[in-house]
């Protein structure tokens, strides 16, 4: 029968093990990411806009009378305690009112209140002062994903979808993390210009997401049904990241946000380059495509959008229904699958920013890769009416 003594010895030993497998597990390093996190931060974000150095220093502000009164109020009470005592013989004082203590209790709060709310409101009334903006950008949070579509100002009429960038997802999946910008990393940044300001409205598709940039001095909430605003104006040339603040379901932490400050000169040649390659990708919406044709887009669209999830290799995973010899896949019946995409199910988001031919043409590629052989074509008059 064991002894207490050898039961603790034992116990002592299996923490020292365990203690030290993981001191001895290789450490990932990494260092400051400019415009995101950095190591052991202690602060807030560097600020990169006025906006963001005003709440700064609001912050540190409110931080420094918040100590004053904390040092004051414990200061005195502590100061009592040990002042009056009882083994000093201290005998409680019997009154019933002090017009002074009632008066200083009165008057000195005010002023500290006071102290706190003008500054507060200075910065709180420029933060929500959206007017007179050089560039409108609609912001929808997309269970998992962010929206873009820049609706005034130059650039307008470009949009498209920002998601995890698919090494990252893949490095999460097989617990291997590398790079500075781990999980922050996207395929197509928010791009705006700098020194100009950039009015944000935000709205979302499916749950409560937020829009949160800290350095640029932007947390705006995308609620389904409503619409929000907010702005920035970068004064830094450079790159600025953020995540979704708000807990908007299990993929929550692959929401990151990347806003791209360019030179203005930068600028007007990437809207330059998004408007050619729109007018190139333009589709005539009756065109009649063939199973090759729509394949070989349908391998784009499934790259950007779908892969980050169903995987290359269409299985699935993590709580995400797998693509290869689905049933709804294989139904002879196309229109399933096309509102699957169309209105989403369970964990699958709505697809609807997609236009007729790329939804065509993804579910035609996924009726028709990996084992799945049904040699069924979608063509984009057909996803045309199942959104009426």
């Amino acid at each position: 029968m064991m002894t207490m003594r050898s039961l603790w010895h034992r116990a002592a030993l299996r923490l020292a093990l365990i203690l030290g497998a993981a001191l001895a597990f290789p450490a990932w390093a990494v260092n400051d990411l400019k415009g995101g996190p950095a190591v052991n931060q202690f602060n807030l974000h560097p600020p990169a806009s006025a906006i963001a150095d005003d709440q700064q220093w609001l912050h540190n502000y409110m931080l420094v009378i918040c100590t004053v009164i904390f040092i004051a109020v414990f200061g005195v009470m502590f100061y009592s305690i040990f002042k009056h005592r009882r083994s000093k013989g201290a005998k409680a004082a019997n009154f019933h009112e002090s017009t002074t203590v009632e008066i200083a209790w009165t008057i000195v709060p005010f002023i500290i209140v006071i102290l706190m709310a003008l500054p507060a409101t200075r910065v709180v009334v420029a933060m929500k002062d959206t007017s007179s903006a050089d560039l409108t950008i609609k912001v929808t949070g997309i269970q998992w994903k962010w929206g873009y579509d820049y609706l005034k100002g130059e650039g307008e009429g470009i949009g498209f979808v920002s998601t995890l960038d698919p090494v990252q997802r893949e490095m999460s999946n097989a617990g291997k993390p590398e790079g500075d910008d781990y999980l922050l990393r996207v395929d197509n940044p928010l791009i705006v210009p700098v020194d100009k300001k950039v009015r944000l409205i935000t709205t979302a598709n499916d749950v409560i997401h937020a829009f949160y940039v800290p350095s640029l001095g932007v947390q705006e909430t995308a609620l389904p049904g409503f619409v929000r605003d907010a702005w920035f104006r970068a004064e830094k040339v450079g790159s600025y990241y953020g995540q979704c603040s708000q807990l908007c379901g299990k993929e929550h932490s692959y929401m990151p946000i990347h806003v791209k400050v360019l030179s203005q000169a930068d600028y007007t040649a990437w809207v330059d380059g998004k408007k050619k390659e729109a007018a190139a990708k333009a589709d005539d919406p009756n065109k009649v495509w063939d199973l090759a044709a729509l394949q070989a887009r349908g391998e784009a669209v499934y790259t950007a959008n779908c892969q980050v999830c169903h995987q290359a290799n269409g299985k699935g995973g993590n709580g995400v229904f797998p693509l290869d010899a689905s049933p709804v896949v294989l139904d002879t019946d196309k229109t399933r699958q096309v509102h699957v995409l169309l209105n989403g199910r369970n964990l699958m988001p709505a697809w609807k920013q997609l236009s007729d031919t790329e939804i065509a043409a993804v579910v035609t590629y996924t009726k028709n890769h990996w084992s799945n052989a049904t040699g069924q074509v979608v063509q984009p008059t057909e996803v045309a009416s199942a959104r009426k």
